[in-house]
């Protein structure tokens, strides 16, 4: 597939960067040479210096061959414009990030496709929807669910004393047919395991199961499902703003912000949200305000330091679920092995809504989550595929793909070595980062 990204700064170029890795040709517009001259260095993308709202940089950049052309420059307005020209030219699909949530109106979707836009992404909206479903599955690092829940991917933490640190993975799964280990993330890496590996505290383990035995994968892991109500917000940025907006019927919030100004402004796009002048670091103001009351405290401030220091303090103050938002990438593995919950990061939340685009034409039942050094997709199996020719134990995969489970006939059921997949499958595919494309070659 022909892709052109329009704009290479933080969003832009770690799409770049996925997308080169899954074999796809990408060209990458960006009026910055230097930014440009890095990525082209390191990276198999080709790159076009000039303004991505130039009609010669796109034309240049290829963008009327173009099957998805993205525009994810800073600037909402700049996105919208690229898109609308590049369809002139003649591109396939068109995507534009954007920074307000009205182009998101469902009253206002005809409008923006006649400019020329397609698809567009909200990456704090993305954030605040994945806050919500950590708020919701509080015991959990990851939850993911195809077809409302009939298969669930869930990454959880191993505590000391769980029933099964210490158990290799051939053991747990032939008492245990009701699980599938589709990941382990270890010691800053994530492997796909096998059958003698052991499952040692500390570890995230990724567990693709049904629903009717969530309560069991509790038992096992040692964790507790806590109800959350009352919620502490450190920072009242835009995710901050979607955030209580999307949960203010289910959640009651509270957000903590040092801007005096930007206090002012909160109240009337958060409605029913008490806003408090001040700093999250600060212990005393935290005992204040009651965070020994609080259920969840969630760190959403611009600085990925400060984040994981507050949600670390408030787990100490005896905040049972925390979440941080975390946007320097290379600080997420690190994150991910302290004590604070569930980390979020908007570049890969944009980037699983980008794979989305590419794996199904169907939207609707494409789903993709972008771990850091990772993918979880549903891929369906089509007629004459290689996938649906012999039984999973005969197809060869890599060995750093899994196949977890799969939908059939609206019923969710693991995969195992005997299953053979029928055309019409959906299937859940575990993968490290850069080895989807293998994978998904078979599917169609």
């Amino acid at each position: 597939m022909r892709i052109v990204i329009a704009g290479a700064g933080e969003v832009g170029s770690h799409l770049a960067k996925l997308l080169s890795n899954e074999e796809q040709d990408i060209t990458l517009i960006d009026a910055n040479a230097e930014r440009l001259a890095v990525l082209d260095a390191n990276y198999n993308l080709m790159t076009v210096v000039g303004e991505p709202t130039s009609f010669s940089a796109l034309k240049e950049a290829g963008a009327s061959q173009a099957d998805l052309f993205i525009a994810v420059t800073p600037y909402e307005s700049n996105n919208i414009v690229a898109c609308s020209i590049a369809k002139k030219l003649g591109a396939g699909i068109t995507v534009a990030r954007i920074d307000t949530y009205e182009f998101m109106n469902p009253d206002y979707t005809g409008y923006v496709k006649s400019m020329g836009v397609d698809r567009v992404i909200y990456p704090e909206y993305l954030a605040a929807q994945e806050i919500i479903t950590a708020l919701k599955h509080t015991w959990v690092r990851n939850w993911f669910e195809l077809h409302d829940g009939q298969i669930i991917l869930a990454g959880v933490k191993l505590r000391p004393g769980a029933p099964l640190v210490g158990m290799k993975l051939k053991d747990f799964s032939f008492t245990n047919r009701h699980f599938h280990v589709s990941a382990i993330k270890r010691n800053h890496e994530t492997i796909i395991p096998r059958g003698d590996d052991h499952m040692d505290q500390g570890d995230i383990m990724y567990f693709t199961t049904t629903r009717d035995h969530i309560d069991e994968l509790l038992m096992l892991t040692g964790k507790n499902a806590g109800k959350v109500k009352k919620v502490l917000i450190s920072g009242g940025s835009k995710i901050a703003i979607r955030l209580v907006n999307l949960g203010h019927d289910e959640f009651k919030f509270k957000i903590i912000e040092p801007d005096l100004e930007r206090c002012h402004k909160l109240p009337a796009k958060c409605p029913d949200c008490e806003i408090i002048h001040g700093d999250a670091s600060d212990i005393d103001l935290l005992a204040e305000i009651g965070i020994s009351e609080m259920d969840a405290f969630v760190a959403l401030t611009d600085s990925s330091e400060s984040n994981i220091f507050t949600c670390l303090t408030a787990k100490e103050l005896g905040v049972k679920k925390t979440v941080a938002d975390v946007e320097n990438i290379q600080f997420i593995s690190q994150a991910e092995n302290l004590n604070i919950g569930t980390v979020i990061n908007k570049k890969l939340l944009a980037s699983s809504t980008i794979f989305q685009l590419l794996l199904d034409s169907d939207q609707s039942t494409a789903k993709c989550l972008a771990l850091a050094d990772a993918e979880v997709a549903e891929l369906e199996a089509r007629k004459g595929s290689r996938i649906t020719r012999e039984p999973v134990k005969d197809l060869k995969l890599p060995h750093d793909v899994t196949l977890a489970g799969l939908i059939r006939n609206n019923s969710g059921m693991l995969i195992t070595g005997n299953t053979h997949i029928q055309p019409g499958d959906h299937v859940l595919v575990f993968c490290l980062e850069g080895s989807l494309h293998k994978v998904e070659r078979l599917f169609n």
